[in-house]
């Protein structure tokens, strides 16, 4: 039976975290095969944390293992979508009710 863990992420993805950020994402990796993450709490993310995301993919692809991105704060669809990065990842993007009004 597969193992899985959700992640939150409550932390701004910036270079300001990043490090730590990182070593928290490959430590939660390598204790599960399936890691889920909840960036529903992100308030601001930058190219930093950006290339966290994709390296937590493709460590998590290397590895055999699968990481999501099962909640999507706006700061974070935005950035995904502006990059074009959105087919990369393949999670779906769930907007709540309160975005839309």
């Amino acid at each position: 039976m597969a193992s899985q863990n959700r992640l939150s992420i409550v932390d701004d993805m910036t270079i300001y975290n990043a490090l730590d950020q990182k070593n928290r994402l490959m430590s939660a990796l390598a204790e599960v095969d399936m890691l889920e993450l909840d960036l529903s709490h992100v308030g601001e993310i930058d190219t930093a944390g950006l290339q966290l995301l994709i390296l937590s993919k493709r460590e998590a692809a290397r590895l055999n293992k699968s990481v999501t991105i099962v909640a999507h704060s706006p700061a974070v669809r935005q950035t995904l979508d502006f990059c074009q990065l959105a087919k990369f990842f393949g999670d779906p993007v769930v907007i709540t009710a309160h975005e839309t009004a």
